[in-house]
């Protein structure tokens, strides 16, 4: 009898665990599919007006889409545990990796963008843009935040972290483009782009941590 209740009690957790994957599994989907087209549209509107802060940000959406192919293949090695586990370790130093480069990448255009006093155009598309990922984010970051926690990943954490940063950088984008669109601070755009190289090296060498 004890023998049958616990052979069920698997097969219910199984079943449950096999469910929340593919319901990770759907936002990683959603994370590559929104981040592809939000990169996309940001480096476009970035070049076109001169906005360094918009170019970052583009380059930190294909950053997501980066980590979400790297949780995807995670999330598909899930029944074997020795596998999942190595490909958590992978996933993780990709992503640090990854922001590591665009912390580089950041930091030296917005220091050459001060330095040369370039002067950004307004980009009200931009301001739009910031704005959906500020409610997008943080709704897309506490959901892949609960199935992690369920299911016991760590990767899966990182990642959720990860895209819960994208909304400080969304707000910090939204913040320097106004500025620059109302009160023609042209500074405001790579001031904001500086302020988010120490949050991305930090996340960075969280990542590369484990």
């Amino acid at each position: 009898m004890a023998f049958c209740i616990f052979t069920t009690a698997m097969q219910i957790a199984e079943i449950r665990r096999a469910s929340l994957i593919r319901r990770g599994r759907n936002l990683e989907y959603f994370t590559i599919g929104y981040n592809s087209a939000e990169g996309l549209i940001s480096i476009l509107l970035g070049i076109v007006a001169g906005s360094i802060a918009l170019i970052g940000f583009g380059f930190d959406s294909v950053i997501e889409v980066i980590s979400g192919a790297a949780l995807l293949w995670r999330l598909h090695a899930d029944a074997d545990r020795r596998r999942r586990e190595r490909i958590e370790v992978m996933s993780l130093r990709i992503v640090g990796v990854c922001f590591l480069v665009l912390a580089l990448y950041v930091g030296y255009d917005s220091l050459q963008s001060l330095l040369a006093h370039e002067v950004p155009e307004r980009s009200l598309l931009g301001i739009v843009l910031a704005t959906l990922s500020l409610i997008v984010m943080p709704l897309l970051a506490r959901a892949k935040r609960n199935v992690a926690e369920e299911i016991g990943s760590g990767a899966l954490a990182a990642d959720a972290k990860q895209t819960e940063f994208c909304a400080y950088l969304s707000a910090i984008l939204l913040g320097g483009l106004l500025l620059n669109a109302l009160f023609g601070w042209w500074w405001a755009d790579p001031i904001a782009a500086l302020v988010m190289v120490p949050v991305i090296v930090r996340e960075g060498t969280a990542a590369l941590r484990g």
